[in-house]
């Protein structure tokens, strides 16, 4: 019994890691980089003309990640129920 434990709990971590935002990108996502004034540096993925994923690097603080839920080609800041669309990377290793 004590052996099924650590096989759980590995199998259990190996679940919990993802692949990263840009690697669900269609293939064909056009990455921009440029830098802010204070220092942030933003990447626009975009797919043709449509702007798709926008990830931010801020000079101070963790990256996260801003997406267009519906296709629209432009930014979605709040989803239906207010909430904002800003996503962040919580584990990694």
């Amino acid at each position: 019994m004590r052996s099924i434990i650590p096989f759980a709990l590995t199998l259990a971590l190996a679940a919990c890691a993802t692949a990263t935002p840009e690697d669900m990108l269609a293939k064909d996502a056009v990455p921009a980089t440029h830098t802010e004034a204070n220092g942030d540096v933003i990447t626009e993925y975009r797919n043709g003309n449509r702007l798709t994923m926008v990830k931010v690097v801020p000079a101070r603080g963790a990256t996260y990640y801003i997406y267009d839920r519906n296709g629209d080609g432009v930014i979605d800041e709040r989803d239906a129920n207010g909430g904002p669309m800003t996503y962040y990377k919580l584990f990694s290793w």
